[in-house]
């Protein structure tokens, strides 16, 4: 049974597609494939990407990561087409795209391409780390590691072959909807910066954050739904910078929770948006140590950034809870838009699917604003409030946001020197960011940040999709898909109210943040991380125009020039990740042997269940595709799995015991959801030894005990869950605490 706020959003939702709806006929067919497999990398011993804390190391595994691929192309040309991946990953990357297109090149010749393939991270802050291309990310993660690449570059591959295999003519169709409560600015100070004409203007959609929702539903010619792919702005920061288990977060969660809702092999994909200034965080930022709110326009306590944090709709349980709960605002409100009447059949110029990319040196690109003005992009730098955070993950010492001058502690002038000091003219170009990491003029031992950026978009019928190398704030994203429906229109080829424009992103690299110049100059997290200068955004801006003839049914014949190669690192990547030497399941026991059992042989709704066993690495083998723990219930005689690493509720944690001999256990717990079925059920481990002198992998399993699950009266914890909506303060029974999140 949902709580009452599910029934809200969900009529919330079809009320307003419905209030929008338009019939349409089916459109024109096109090639569309969907197509998913795993991506989870290691899921212990190293950083995770996202937050940049060397303390944030894999202990576990909460939910496994997935790639999910969608391909349309022209039925009457299928050499023209694209590939959109959305993975659960912090962002696109040059050396992961690379290595992906590389393999689809050995598999497929010349058909997917620089051109058509577009590699997009949910922005999940929760997943393994050391994958990526450029050097500054890896510090943190202790350098680079094979392992996590290769999981990654498999993994989106394998859902590209499958989308590829599974393409069959069919049609695709339009629709959007408001979602509520999902998201916040968490730079609403930046974000008033802006013009109030220009804000006023998106007062319908969500004021200062975007709300709406695009959902591209794909279904064959018989009218069996394949898959959806969305686009909506929120952060993958539900869970908090001190979470060490894997999991997609919030955008993750929400695919997983359709895919089950609807299932068979249906494919659903949760892009990010202009998803750079927004927060899951709804609840808004406070001082954890006075209650207090934090200051608004730099986000501190006391003149530091460390007390004040973002708060998730369930922050008086647990970060976990809260990334549940926005998880399941983005699956039931894609669902409700999926099913609404309010679908726009994507049709135009006969059928045709275009696609364009290119190269662009960010250092010093000049170009023209719509006023004639000359600017030009700037080497990569990030200012000093690029080091002191958000309210989704404070930074340290005392750094600040919005600090556009010089920085209050000359101290940091001095590290900064130390490393590099920039030069007169990135001074200059920089200006008003005072520069904290000259990340761009910084190639030793390799480039630390691109200077090399993507340029990229795709077009199907009245869908064009800006495909964004980094993280556009809101304001941005919206004034970049305004000028884009604008020559869209002015080349005749969308006209202007027919268009559906989408931005897709952090893809195919990362290039941090993308504000407007207003933004850029209050000099918070998101213009400080703005690499190329104020006039970024102008500078796509004026790309994507460019070339968006290149999207026409009759295309130039001139092709675009493929621009400067971006250098791939990874060969000469330094990693001070130690590898796996041994497992030693200890003497008298062996691998799998359960060290502490279920605690009892009964249990109901709500309750815990956790047994321990006698473990091994997991870096062993990644068992992509497969699982580390396990439910299964007994149905007639036959053990049926009915829980596997992909639900979020079975979390598996391993931890070293005796590092020189190789010792660990592994902890798997189990949270009984409300409605599950009565019987009787055991708790399965899968793992892998590794030889001291040998290395030889070994499989092995483990069993629990058995245990029953009873029911839980709804009418025991009933009266409990009233109260506590007045008196929070009330304990509940602990079979009724889960309940509370569903009634």
């Amino acid at each position: 049974m949902f709580h009452l706020r599910y029934v809200i959003t969900t009529f919330t939702i079809v009320l307003y597609t419905l209030c929008t709806a338009r019939a349409q006929a089916r459109g024109d067919k096109y090639l569309i494939g969907v197509g998913k497999a795993d991506v989870t990398g290691p899921v212990v011993e190293i950083g995770m990407m996202g937050y940049a804390s060397l303390d944030q190391k894999g202990t576990g595994l909460r939910q496994r990561l997935f790639s999910r691929a969608f391909i349309v192309g022209d039925i009457n040309n299928p050499n023209d087409r694209f590939v959109y991946v959305i993975a659960d990953l912090q962002s696109g990357d040059t050396a992961i795209r690379n290595g992906t297109l590389e393999k689809l090149q050995s598999l497929y010749g010349g058909l997917y391409t620089q051109s058509n393939v577009a590699i997009v991270g949910t922005h999940s802050h929760s997943g393994p780390g050391a994958w990526l291309n450029y050097l500054l990310p890896q510090v943190t993660t202790l350098g680079f590691d094979s392992q996590s690449y290769n999981a990654i570059v498999e993994g989106i591959t394998n859902s590209i072959q499958r989308a590829h295999e599974s393409l069959t003519p069919g049609y695709l169709s339009l629709s959007k909807g408001l979602i509520q409560d999902a998201n916040v600015n968490r730079s609403p100070y930046a974000y008033e910066a802006n013009p109030e004409r220009e804000r006023s203007s998106y007062e319908d959609v969500g004021g200062q954050i975007d709300k709406e929702m695009t959902v591209l539903s794909f279904e064959d010619e018989s009218g069996k739904p394949l898959g959806l792919l969305n686009w909506f702005p929120v952060h993958g920061t539900s869970l908090y910078n001190n979470n060490t288990l894997i999991a997609g977060d919030n955008k993750g969660l929400a695919a997983l929770m359709l895919e089950k809702d609807i299932g068979g092999s249906f494919v659903a994909g949760f892009s990010q948006a202009n998803v750079g200034d927004t927060s899951p965080n709804t609840e808004g930022p406070i001082c954890q140590d006075t209650g207090l709110p934090c200051k608004y326009e730099d986000s501190t306590c006391g003149g530091r950034t460390q007390q004040c944090m973002g708060r998730g709709p369930a922050f008086r349980i647990s970060d976990t809870e809260s990334c549940r709960i926005i998880g399941e605002k983005q699956y039931l409100g894609a669902k409700a838009i999926y099913h609404s009447t309010d679908k726009a059949s994507v049709a135009g110029d006969g059928g045709v699917v275009r696609s364009f990319h290119t190269f662009v040196d960010f250092s010093n690109y000049t170009f023209q604003l719509s006023n004639g003005t000359t600017k030009r992009t700037c080497k990569a730098a990030l200012g000093f409030s690029f080091a002191a955070g958000t309210t989704d993950g404070p930074g340290a010492f005392d750094f600040t946001q919005n600090d556009p001058g010089a920085p209050s502690n000359p101290f940091w002038l001095l590290v900064r020197n130390f490393l590099r000091t920039p030069s007169k003219d990135q001074v200059e170009c920089h200006k008003p960011k005072p520069i904290l990491l000259d990340v761009g003029e910084m190639d030793e031992p390799y480039p630390w940040t691109p200077n090399i950026v993507d340029v990229q978009m795709f077009r199907v019928g009245q869908l064009a999709i800006i495909i964004s190398p980094g993280e556009a704030t809101t304001m941005s994203g919206r004034r970049w898909k305004k000028a884009v429906a604008k020559e869209l229109n002015n080349a005749g080829i969308i006209g202007g109210g027919d268009s559906w424009i989408v931005l897709g992103g952090p893809a195919n690299s990362y290039t941090h943040y993308i504000a407007t110049p207003e933004e850029y100059a209050i000099q918070r997290y998101e213009g400080a991380s703005t690499l190329y200068g104020q006039f970024t955004l102008d500078a796509y801006i004026s790309l994507y125009k460019k070339y968006i003839p290149y999207l026409g049914a009759t295309p130039p014949s001139t092709p675009i020039p493929p621009g400067p190669s971006p250098p791939i690192n990874i060969n000469t990547s330094i990693s001070l990740i130690k590898g796996v030497v041994q497992d030693n399941p200890g003497l008298g026991k062996s691998f799998g042997d359960v060290l502490t059992d279920v605690g009892s042989t009964s249990y109901s709704s709500g309750s815990l269940v956790e047994v321990v066993f006698v473990g091994a690495n997991p870096r062993n083998n990644l068992r992509l595709g497969g699982t580390y723990a396990a439910v299964e219930r007994n149905d007639g005689g036959t053990w049926d799995r009915v829980r596997d690493d992909t639900d979020w509720d079975l979390v598996y944690q391993w931890k070293r015991t005796e590092g020189l001999s190789g010792q660990s256990e592994v902890t798997i717990s189990w949270t009984i959801e409300p409605g599950t079925p009565v019987g009787k059920y055991r708790i399965k481990y899968f793992g892998d030894s590794k030889g001291l002198f040998t290395g030889k992998l070994t499989a092995f399993e483990g069993t629990s005990g058995t245990f029953n699950i009873g029911s839980t009266p709804t009418t025991v914890c009933l009266p409990f869950l009233i109260i506590r909506r007045y008196l929070y303060s009330i304990a509940l029974p602990k079979q009724c605490a889960l309940m509370e999140l569903y009634y």
